[in-house]
């Protein structure tokens, strides 16, 4: 259908409102002359009125409402703009119920707003009726539309109908795969994307973009998979990938999450136009591997730079203050981001400043400065300020940190795994007792730490005392090994902290097969000699294997790199980066 020179002219004129009441005016007049009910012309001002920039559903609803025989395009405008957010979808949902109620011929565009509505409001039951539409009117050929279907049951954690859906593709392009690593990584089966991206490098005309690479580095960070990142790295620089800010600061990122910080300053000093997310993603990763200093340097220069800090940064300049030590510094931060920078303190700033002062003693300032916040703490900080409680075995605090955990219905195994470890490093065996005889009659059961360590491109996971591994014969003998070896070196076994009130002979049984020990006799059973042993441990390290890692460092002459739960410990020569400050 030919449009006219006027009506060219009339959407032209819709089309170039940037403001509201300008689209009124234009209305007024439009209906003045007859033309506003044109359905080119209605379409055009419709969609003008509903989408960003000027969304104003009301209005829009209303000049709706006035079309007496509205056709599938201006269903499809209404449903689309209600679906942007979650406070309208419910409403978007209706509209395309009346539209089929009607009897008007939904199309694949229909649908997809519908499921994008249906994803907001995490409505499973509406999306199923809306794949069964898409399967009654058969426009599963359309590929955009299959990608929303697998990204409605991604967002809805039925991933494995997403991956039916993906399987029963006869064309699966670069959208199709993206969609498919990020309901894996929803999912959690984050170390299943790696075979993913291989397996879409060597598909027949689709390979992996910037997108691709964003979810991958991201798994990379979260896995601590160094090996993988560098080879996705590597692929981004050999095919021209869009390297943009996002690609940047998603590989300085995963370079500092992977305890590399050299590799990611590199990328950092390659980038011309770097922005607060790039400073701030660099200054986090320094503070995260213990290059305080060094991090509340490079904020500094950002400063003089001329870019303005924002709250993300200045919870990584407040972490490097934490991991460090650097109390007065810290405090110096906190209280300038309003003053100076006009940044209001949120939960993760206050929370970093319980730590620098936990970490440094300073216990009940940390404690008063949480009963004066003006917002409500969460369990976190609390936990934050336990963990302090256990280094300084301040027992009155904790006990008191417990209860306000207690008040918030937050309490798990953990902190009283702290409390427990309080009360057995003093002795307090009855405390023991009655606090575990607390678990017991809560339910409340200790979950496993678990470490992970890449090999060849592949994560491995490791508990404690575990035999799933396929060498475990080989992992525990070179284990026993090392020990044998430190032992001849000096090391001794700490147990004071163990909270199980045994014998010393049990206790040192208990530290022997802890996750990390087993992710680095792996490590070294499988690596040359001299080669850095990565790992990553979902809690804080305890003090025992932060010992024996020093002492491996230093016997096998290895670089031992362990991301914990708070920060990052690179070993070497008998050394930790920390100072045995964490």
């Amino acid at each position: 259908m030919s449009i006219s020179h006027q009506e060219r002219t009339i959407i032209s004129l819709i089309k170039s409102c940037t403001k509201k009441s300008h689209l009124l005016q234009l209305h007024s007049h439009l209906l003045r002359t007859s033309n506003f009910y044109n359905p080119t012309i209605f379409l055009s001002f419709l969609s003008r009125f509903a989408l960003p920039p000027l969304r104003d559903l009301s209005y829009s609803s209303r000049i709706f409402a006035e079309f007496s025989q509205p056709n599938v395009s201006l269903y499809n405008t209404m449903i689309r703009a209600h679906s942007l957010n979650h406070e309208s979808a419910r409403t978007g949902l209706l509209f395309y119920q009346e539209l089929l109620h009607l009897g008007i011929l939904s199309n694949a565009f229909t649908s997809t707003f519908a499921l994008s509505c249906c994803m907001k409001i995490k409505c499973l039951l509406n999306g199923l009726q809306i794949h069964s539409r898409i399967l009654k009117d058969g426009h599963l050929c359309d590929s955009f539309l299959f990608t929303s279907l697998m990204d409605f049951y991604s967002c809805l954690d039925k991933g494995n109908e997403a991956c039916k859906l993906f399987d029963e593709m006869s064309h699966r392009d670069t959208v199709a795969w993206n969609v498919l690593i990020s309901c894996y990584m929803r999912s959690g089966r984050k170390r299943d994307v790696f075979p993913l991206f291989d397996m879409m490098r060597n598909s027949n005309g689709c390979q992996p973009d910037d997108v691709t690479c964003l979810h991958v580095l991201q798994v990379c960070a979260s896995l601590n998979a160094l090996e993988f990142g560098t080879k996705v790295h590597k692929y981004i620089v050999e095919n021209g990938i869009n390297t943009g800010r996002n690609v940047f600061n998603s590989l300085i990122a995963m370079y500092s999450r992977c305890g590399c910080v050299e590799k990611a300053y590199d990328v950092f000093k390659q980038m011309d136009n770097k922005d607060v997310v790039t400073w701030s993603a660099m200054i986090s990763g320094l503070a995260s591997n213990g290059y305080g200093r060094d991090a509340i340097e490079a904020f500094e220069l950002m400063l003089k730079e001329g870019i303005s800090p924002d709250d993300q940064t200045f919870t990584g300049v407040l972490s490097a203050c934490s991991h460090s030590g650097l109390v007065n510094e810290g405090r110096k931060f906190f209280n300038s981001m309003k003053t100076n920078f006009g940044v209001r303190p949120n939960i993760h700033h206050y929370g970093c400043m319980v730590d620098l002062l936990g970490r440094a003693g300073l216990l009940e300032e940390a404690y008063d400065l949480i009963n004066s916040m003006k917002i409500q703490p969460d369990a976190t900080m609390w936990r934050t300020l336990l963990g302090a409680c256990r280094i300084h075995l301040h027992v009155a605090l904790g006990e008191r940190v417990i209860n306000n955990l207690i008040e918030l219905k937050a309490q798990e195994a953990g902190d009283y795994v702290l409390l427990l470890n309080i009360y057995s490093s003093l002795g307090n065996w009855d405390k023991v007792i009655e606090v575990r005889k607390l678990m017991k009659d809560k339910g409340i059961q200790t979950t496993p730490a678990s470490s992970t360590i890449e090999w060849k491109g592949k994560v491995y996971e490791f508990v404690a005392d575990d035999i799933s591994h396929p060498r475990k014969k080989e992992i525990y003998e070179m284990l026993d090994e090392i020990n044998q070896q430190l032992r001849i070196a000096g090391y001794v076994s700490e147990i004071t902290s163990e909270f199980n009130n045994v014998d010393s002979t049990s206790k040192q049984y208990v530290h022997s097969y802890h996750s990390e020990k087993l992710a680095i006799a792996f490590g070294i059973l499988c690596t040359p000699p001299g080669t850095t042993i990565r790992v990553a441990k979902d809690l804080r390290i305890c003090v025992d294997c932060h010992n024996f890692s020093k002492m491996v460092s230093a016997v096998y002459d290895r670089k031992i790199v362990i991301r914990d739960r708070n920060r990052f410990h690179h070993f070497q020569g008998g050394q930790c980066s920390c100072n045995n400050y964490w």
